[in-house]
């Protein structure tokens, strides 16, 4: 390996996926400068230039709560009811496609995994007629089960391949002993799979904390509108927009992802805590 590394097309081919590397990392990097730079400057533009004088008026303009404190609520509220609803869901739905073979179970995830492959535009419509016809329009809830509704497919399919690293002879043990299926996937599986279910809980979040177009759609009150949503108060009319606050407000919205990735992780304990429960 060490003369494969040496030789000529070695060096070329680790000089090119370095250089893919610095240019992916150039991509990544100039947007963070922007919005860091704009978020300080009074007079930004969409140019990455340093402030001609540093400022934290931005921050003070967007620090209010009409403009940042009661959009990210409606966004805490919606992304984190989305997250445990599809995870619990996720977890019971997966526990017997992982632990039982059936005719039955191929069909069944290559059928909801057809389901992601649908834009969420195209239905839409028909939603937005089922939400008018039993009362959820511009409620937050009807929003929070809708977008559980659509992460769901891909969740299952995530638990389920976390679910199938936990060894079945630990759930086999436990039911000697006498504890029912219930039981077992409560204190024995769900432990043993903190770390599957801390990624499907933090990408199910991130998807619904972005979202934009469902909320748009489903909820009509400026108030109960999340984040994503009441970003484009800073579009003004005729192509004007507020680059310092937009950027100062951007900046804002990514810390709870930030913070719920660093909480999330921690608990997790960040790897399958399997190492020495199964002897032999």
């Amino acid at each position: 390996m060490s003369l494969a590394l040496t030789s000529p097309r070695g060096r070329g081919l680790r000089i090119t996926a370095n250089l893919v590397a610095l240019l992916i990392g150039v991509c990544f990097l100039l947007p963070m400068l922007w919005l860091v730079f704009a978020s300080f400057d009074g007079s930004a533009t969409l140019s990455v230039r340093l402030p001609d004088e540093w400022s934290i008026a931005n921050f003070g303009a967007v620090l209010t709560p009409e403009r940042t404190f009661i959009p990210l609520a409606n966004s805490l509220v919606l992304a984190g009811g989305c997250a445990v609803i599809t995870v619990v869901v996720a977890v019971l739905a997966a526990y017997p496609l992982s632990r039982y073979r059936l005719r039955m179970n191929k069909p069944f995830l290559y059928g909801i995994l057809f389901g992601t492959c649908l834009p969420i535009t195209a239905i839409m419509v028909p939603v937005y007629m089922l939400f008018v016809s039993f009362g959820l329009l511009d409620s937050i809830p009807g929003t929070m089960l809708f977008l559980a509704a659509t992460s769901l497919p891909m969740a299952i399919w995530m638990m389920k391949n976390f679910m199938d690293s936990v060894p079945i002879s630990l759930e086999e043990a436990a039911w000697i002993d006498g504890a029912s299926m219930l039981t077992t996937l409560t204190r024995v599986v769900v432990p043993l799979m903190r770390s599957g279910i801390g990624v499907v809980f933090i990408f199910v979040f991130m998807g619904a904390w972005g979202n934009f177009f469902v909320p748009f759609v489903l909820l009509l009150t400026p108030d109960k509108q999340p984040a994503a949503v009441s970003i484009f108060s800073f579009f003004g009319q005729y192509g004007s927009v507020a680059y310092g606050q937009l950027a100062a407000f951007s900046i804002l919205y990514s810390v709870p992802i930030l913070a719920l990735y660093v909480l999330v992780s921690r608990l997790s304990g960040g790897a399958f805590a399997l190492a020495g429960a199964v002897k032999g």
